[in-house]
């Protein structure tokens, strides 16, 4: 199968997938036996998407690890846990944003070529890099719960709970929810930095001076929000406002820290 079809194919997954979560969040379809779930589907857009990135990151010239290509692979991480979540946990509807979000990071992969190859030096970094990366995914899915969260929150204040409000989880659920994301993710990020202690010689060279801070600062705010959950017991638009701080910073210190590197700076 063409390079072409297997991402056309991916893509079109993805948003079908997507379209069909979204119809059935607002009441527009309801599940049927014999009817392929779009969880299933999401599942095949991944393992098409797996064989993408296998293709454009690990190359005769060595490890490409070019904005885009990272981008996608970030896209498929998030896709992945939230796919493999939603198989026990009430997350499936995070999927809307998600899914979509995927295939677009397919077709950016696919139409705009990216270039960075991981130096022979720095192949020790790998392990850094995929935890790190496994973080950024779990609070990317903590972030769009927030999102949802905050929704929910403004509807059920202004006591307008109908539409999709009503096909949601109890507030209580949601919140569980959001925080086992954000100390799963808070975990995963520790070990990240404890990592780029270890293996990278100097984290506050020049060019890493930036990306650093930002990590630090997120894992902050992130500290802070767990130690506010229990010992003050935050909750509601608190735990939302400092949920989506923290994921700011984590966006500037990797996505945008890249982004200024290789597509801004040419580095």
């Amino acid at each position: 199968m063409s390079l072409t079809l297997i991402s056309f194919t991916a893509v079109s997954c993805y948003f079908l997938a997507g379209g069909l979560l979204w119809r059935r969040l607002t009441g527009k379809i309801r599940p049927q036996p014999g009817k392929l779930p779009p969880i299933l589907l999401g599942f095949f857009a991944t393992g098409l998407h797996a064989g993408l990135l296998y293709r454009n990151i690990f190359t005769t010239a060595g490890i490409n690890f070019g904005f885009f290509h990272a981008l996608s692979l970030l896209s498929w991480l998030i896709a992945l846990l939230l796919l493999v979540s939603a198989v026990r946990k009430p997350v499936e509807n995070l999927g809307i944003v998600v899914l979509p979000l995927a295939g677009v990071a397919i077709a950016l992969e696919y139409f705009i070529p990216s270039v960075h190859l991981l130096p022979e030096d720095e192949r020790h970094l790998e392990i850094h890099i995929f935890l790190s990366m496994i973080a950024y995914s779990m609070l990317s899915i903590a972030a769009l719960q927030a999102l949802l969260l905050a929704i929910q929150d403004q509807h059920l204040h202004n006591k307008h709970p109908g539409g999709f409000i009503r096909m949601l989880p109890p507030l209580q659920t949601m919140e569980a929810l959001l925080f086992q994301m954000i100390g799963l993710g808070f975990v995963l990020q520790s070990l990240a930095l404890i990592s780029g202690l270890v293996y990278v010689e100097d984290i506050f060279a020049q060019h890493l001076t930036h990306k650093t801070i930002l990590s630090i600062l997120a894992w902050v705010v992130f500290a802070i929000l767990l130690w506010g959950r229990w010992r003050f017991g935050w909750r509601g638009r608190i735990a939302i406002r400092w949920t989506l701080i923290g994921f700011m910073f984590l966006v500037l210190s990797y996505l945008g820290s890249k982004l200024v590197m290789e597509i801004v700076l040419g580095h």
